[in-house]
Parts: C-alpha cells; sequence; structure tokens
C-alpha cells in the first residue's frame, strides 16, 4: 500500500549567495533537495525579484512558490524545511534579517492550526512587535500571507483557487486587494 501525501503550500526565498551559489541558484537546488527528501513537488512558480523587507534591512530578494506533497502532517513537513535550510547554512539570529534561504509553510489545505483564535492574534499583531517574536507552534495557514505581495503573486501561479480556511478569499482576490505599488516591485526574473 502506498504513502498518502498531502498537499502543503510553501513559500520560497533568499537574498545572501549560499555554498551553491546566487539567491537563484540556491531556491533551485532546495528544490531538489526537497524532492530528496521524500517531498513530491507538483509544482514551482517562477522566480521573482522583491524588494527586501522590512525596507533597508539588506539586499533584494529572489522569492517563489511551491506545492509539495508529503506524507506527514504540518509539523513534520516544518522539520523538513529546517533541514533544507540548514544545508544551505540559513541562520536563524536575527528574525527577517538576510538569509541564505527560506522556507515558509504556508498552508495546508483547509487545516487551520492551531485554532481560529491564536491565528487571529498573530495576524493582528503590530509590526514592531512582529520583527521581535516568533511563534512556539506551527500556524497553519501562515499568519501573514495575506499581506504580502511577494508571497501572494508567485502563489497565484500556482495555486490561485486556494481559498483562506479564515479570511474566506482565494490567493488571487488576496493578492488583487494589496496595494498596486507593492504588486509591481515583484518581478518576474524568469518569463
Amino acid at each position: 500500500m502506498g504513502a498518502k501525501y498531502q498537499s502543503f503550500l510553501i513559500a520560497m526565498g533568499g537574498n545572501m549567495q549560499s555554498k551553491v551559489g546566487s539567491p537563484t541558484e540556491t531556491l533551485r537546488a532546495a528544490v531538489e533537495e526537497l524532492s530528496r527528501n521524500s517531498a513530491k513537488v507538483s509544482q514551482v512558480s517562477r522566480f521573482y525579484s522583491t524588494p527586501c523587507f522590512p525596507a533597508g534591512v539588506g539586499p533584494d530578494y529572489v522569492n517563489a512558490a511551491a506545492e509539495i506533497g508529503f506524507d506527514g502532517g504540518p509539523k513534520a513537513v516544518l522539520a523538513l524545511l529546517h533541514r533544507v535550510e540548514a544545508l544551505f547554512a540559513r541562520a536563524r539570529d536575527k528574525r527577517w534579517g538576510q538569509r541564505t534561504l527560506d522556507l515558509d509553510l504556508l498552508a495546508a489545505g483547509d487545516l487551520v492550526l492551531p485554532d481560529a483564535e491564536t491565528q487571529a492574534r498573530w495576524r493582528d499583531l503590530p509590526l514592531d512587535v512582529q520583527m521581535r517574536e516568533a511563534p512556539e507552534e506551527v500556524l497553519v495557514p501562515h499568519p501573514r500571507l495575506q499581506d504580502r505581495a511577494f508571497v501572494l503573486v508567485p502563489l497565484a501561479e500556482i495555486a490561485p483557487d486556494w481559498v483562506h480556511p479564515l479570511l474566506g478569499r482565494n490567493v488571487v482576490e488576496l493578492r488583487d486587494a494589496l496595494d498596486p505599488g507593492d504588486l509591481a516591485a515583484v518581478r518576474p526574473i524568469e518569463p
């Protein structure tokens, strides 16, 4: 009997050189590494050049989104993402600092973890608090994905119809609700 794979959406990014080269080369290598580690990569968006967030903390990023199948729950996927980040020397010394590789778990279908109230609390945190605090538990969907053009533009390529289980809007609707200037700053690297 074969393994039952659940679908997960992930965001990918980086703005520093890694052992394999540029951020673009690192993202490509990370996709290959996920495949070597029991993840079935079913879709990867184009790669995008995006302004560093928050502004002024480093060079621009390369961002993308991917859909993977994995035989395990969100905690196991998050552990896999952290292992792959570590292979590319991801340092976690500063929240939202420069990085060789950032892999974020965005969503697992319509699953909400740990609960709607905790999600709302993390979604509503002021920016200065977001920059200092990180959740101790797995949060699915990612509490700020609806605020980030660098996540929603690539995600709209691979999962336009995914509906946020708490906000009731699909990826395209979430993307189109963002500031047009933020959207215009997310530029494709590849055709």
